[in-house]
């Protein structure tokens, strides 16, 4: 009788191929892939074709969005793995665990503390293990900055700030998918920053408490590029003739390479996924229907004390970030700025010429000399901290993990309640406490992922 670890994927989209990749590659041997569902046959057929041609595997069965419930009932994974549009991961969550599941979520764990909360009593209700896939806690630069935080190279941390910047190629992306639309995403406050405020409640070992934040949308939408006196008349751009020379153009038509973030991946999953899941990839950024911010700034109170400023700029010339962290013994700067991708967008090629190619960690002690601190290369998606992940994710006997890399659902309702309550504030231009959305949260380590009790007005973590 095998012993290996059955899994299913609900949501077959460009993020999910990481995962079926981990599955078929990193853990083959321990892991067994058993079932894929998606709202279109087409994109679950492009992914079998691919196990029998890279992976040299048979076909897994698939099904249609609506019948999740039969997946799971025929093909007893002991992990469901929820790669769909963010808005839809709470109802795969609270069903699969209904049914008896373990659940692996892709960032954001949900996009409204509603969800949230319904999540939460799932858990409880179930006793099912959740997890929720940070991949940039994996990233060489990130992990040193919380080894020099742990080992309180600048005491006690008092204030922080943390400047994200997007450019045109990448935070545009966000701008003809799905994601530009709030009731989808959150908006970027939940569905990018979520990656950033989960580091940050990891670097400083806490939990936000009140949240202020001002956003609009200044640069994509109809409006603005009128304003700047631009006029497009494509609704998208494959098809388009007159959206050639369009820096911002995103051509699915115009498959090349035959790798997993080749352009032809974007012709598989979405082009010809269109007919059956009359979802748009390549929208125009400058269209009409967009309702997430694509400029924000906000400050959080957080539990400890620490008082963080935090920006994001999503039509940035150059990508990356900086942060600081100013202690009662020192300050600590990490600035990074790296190449920008589309997510099943780019030849293998390509892909391996991405990685980071500025990096810097300096500490600045109170009254000594400041110094730079080395960070260890990696190789592989996201700065390598794809491939780390999955081994601690996917591997019965993970590696090390000394520095609590591993996500759950504490973490995962910490870095999406930043966001959350951002959009209430910029909602009503008036500071958000935490407690009010999502219930009283007595104090505790990231990490202590499943101990929870719910109430009408939230939940207790």
């Amino acid at each position: 009788m095998s012993t290996r670890k059955r899994y299913a994927i609900v949501g077959t989209g460009g993020r999910s191929v990481m995962y079926v990749d981990g599955l078929m590659d990193v853990a083959r041997g321990h892991a067994q892939l058993v079932g894929l569902c998606d709202i279109s046959q087409v994109r679950m057929d492009w992914h079998n074709q691919r196990l029998t041609q890279a992976h040299h595997a048979r076909p897994v069965p698939t099904f249609r969005a609506d019948r999740f419930t039969e997946m799971v009932e025929q093909t007893r994974p002991d992990v469901v793995i929820v790669t769909s549009v963010d808005s839809t991961h709470h109802q795969y969550v609270i069903r699969a665990m209904e049914l008896g599941c373990d659940v692996i979520c892709e960032k954001p764990l949900t996009t409204d503390e509603h969800k949230a909360a319904d999540i939460l009593k799932t858990v409880r209700r179930t006793g099912r293990s959740l997890r929720v896939t940070f991949n940039y806690r994996y990233v060489p630069h990130a992990t040193k900055l919380r080894e020099l935080m742990v080992q309180k190279v600048i005491g006690r941390p008092l204030a922080a700030e943390f400047c994200w910047l997007l450019d045109t190629n990448h935070g545009a992306d966000y701008f003809r998918r799905w994601h530009r639309e709030k009731a989808n995403s959150g908006g970027l406050l939940v569905h990018k920053s979520s990656h950033h405020f989960d580091l940050m409640n990891w670097w400083l070992a806490s939990s936000p408490e009140t949240v202020f934040a001002m956003g609009d949308l200044q640069f994509y939408g109809r409006e603005n590029a009128e304003r700047r006196g631009e006029q497009y008349s494509y609704p998208r751009y494959t098809g388009y003739a007159e959206s050639r020379g369009d820096p911002f153009a995103l051509h699915l038509d115009e498959a090349r390479g035959e790798g997993v973030f080749s352009s032809s991946a974007l012709k598989g999953l979405y082009l010809d996924a269109e007919r059956d899941s009359g979802y748009i990839r390549d929208q125009n950024v400058f269209g009409e229907g967009i309702t997430a911010e694509d400029t924000v700034s906000l400050v959080v109170r957080y539990r400890s004390g620490v008082i963080m400023n935090y920006s994001l700029i999503a039509y940035s010339p150059w990508e990356g970030f900086r942060v600081a962290i100013t202690g009662d013994k020192g300050r600590i700067e990490l600035c990074v700025k790296h190449s920008s991708h589309i997510i099943a967008g780019q030849s293998d090629q390509e892909l391996a010429t991405t990685q980071e190619y500025q990096h810097s960690l300096r500490v600045l002690p109170m009254f000594g000399v400041p110094y730079d601190v080395p960070i260890p290369s990696a190789s592989g998606g996201h700065g390598g901290g794809d491939p780390l992940m999955l081994q601690h994710m996917l591997l019965p006997d993970p590696p090390a993990d000394p520095f609590g890399r591993a996500a759950g659902l504490r973490d995962g309702l910490d870095a999406i309640m930043v966001g959350i309550c951002a959009n209430r504030s910029i909602q009503t231009g008036q500071p958000v406490q935490c407690a009010d959305l999502f219930g009283h949260q007595p104090p505790g380590r990231a990490g202590d992922n499943n101990s929870v009790a719910c109430r009408p007005s939230g939940c207790e973590v």
